[in-house]
C-alpha cells in the first residue's frame, strides 16, 4: 500500500545524500516530489533525480533554489503550489557543515551555516504554513541533528543552528496543532554520506563507531525510513517531537 498516495512532498537540498533517499523513499511510497538544489554543480545529479523519480509513475521536478534567501524560497513554494496545486509535505533538509574550532570561527563562516541550516527552515516553513493551513492538513518535518542534541567540539556553529531546528520545531508544532499541521523534527547521528565521508577515512570515524550502540554507522535509507513516518498518516497523533535515528548514540 502507497502511504503518500498523491500526496505532494517538498524537499529541500535533495540533489544527493539524505535529501536524495527521502526524495525516493516518498515518491517510492506515492507521493509527488517536487526538490531544490543550489549549485550548479548539482544540476546533472537533480536531473538524474527527477528522472528517476518520474520512472516511478509519480511527478517530480527540481529547482534549483537557494532555501536560505527568503525571496527565493517564496518563489519556490509559489512555483511548487502553481505546478502541483498544494503542498501536504515539507522536508527541511538542506545543510552544511563548516566545522572550526570557535577560536578560528570566522563571522562569515557562523552566519553561512546559520542561514544555510537555520534560516532556511524559517524561510521554507514561512511560506508553506499558508497552503497548509487552507487545507487543515500538513506535515513538516525539520532535520536537525544528534550534534544539535549534545553538541560537539569543533562544530559550534551547526550544533547551534540544529539545536536551533529544535526549538523551532517545538514552537511551530505548537502554534498549529490547532490547524492539524504536524511539525516534527529528525536527528540523526552519524550517517554515511557525501558530507561525512572523510570521517570514514581516518581515525575520527573509528571513535565515533565505538561510542553508536548498534556498532554501524547509519545509512541515508535510515533517514529516509524516519521520515516516511513522520509523513505517513502512521504518525498523525505525533507533534512536536524530535526522532533520534543514530543507532543509541543519543542514549
Amino acid at each position: 500500500m502507497a502511504l503518500l498516495k498523491d500526496k505532494i512532498a517538498i524537499i529541500t537540498g535533495a540533489a544527493r545524500g539524505i535529501g536524495e533517499a527521502v526524495a525516493t523513499k516518498l515518491a517510492e511510497n506515492g507521493a509527488h516530489v517536487a526538490f531544490t538544489y543550489v549549485s550548479d554543480s548539482s544540476k546533472e545529479k537533480a536531473i538524474a533525480l527527477e528522472n528517476k523519480l518520474t520512472a516511478l509513475g509519480v511527478k517530480a521536478k527540481g529547482y534549483q533554489s537557494n532555501a536560505a534567501d527568503f525571496a527565493a524560497a517564496e518563489i519556490f513554494v509559489n512555483d511548487v503550489l502553481k505546478e502541483f496545486g498544494t503542498i501536504d509535505i515539507c522536508v527541511n533538509n538542506a545543510g552544511i557543515s563548516i566545522d572550526n574550532l570557535l577560536l578560528r570561527l570566522t563571522p562569515e563562516q557562523w552566519i553561512e551555516v546559520i542561514q544555510t541550516n537555520l534560516t532556511s527552515v524559517y524561510n521554507i516553513t514561512k511560506n508553506v504554513i499558508r497552503p497548509m493551513m487552507k487545507a487543515k492538513s500538513g506535515s513538516i518535518i525539520n532535520m536537525s541533528s544528534v550534534i544539535g542534541i549534545g553538541g560537539n567540539a569543533g562544530q559550534s556553529s551547526y550544533a547551534a543552528s540544529k539545536a536551533g531546528i529544535i526549538g523551532f520545531t517545538k514552537s511551530i508544532a505548537l502554534e498549529l496543532g490547532s490547524r492539524n499541521i504536524r511539525c516534527n523534527a529528525i536527528a540523526p547521528g552519524f550517517i554515511e554520506t557525501d558530507m561525512t565521508n572523510y570521517l570514514t577515512e581516518n581515525k575520527a570515524g573509528e571513535e565515533y563507531l565505538k561510542k553508536i550502540p548498534l556498532n554501524r554507522f547509519g545509512k541515508a535509507e535510515d533517514i529516509a525510513n524516519a521520515t516516511l513516518y513522520l509523513a505517513s498518516d502512521l504518525s498523525s497523533y505525533v507533534t512536536g517531537q524530535v526522532l533520534s535515528v543514530c543507532g543509541g548514540l543519543n542514549t
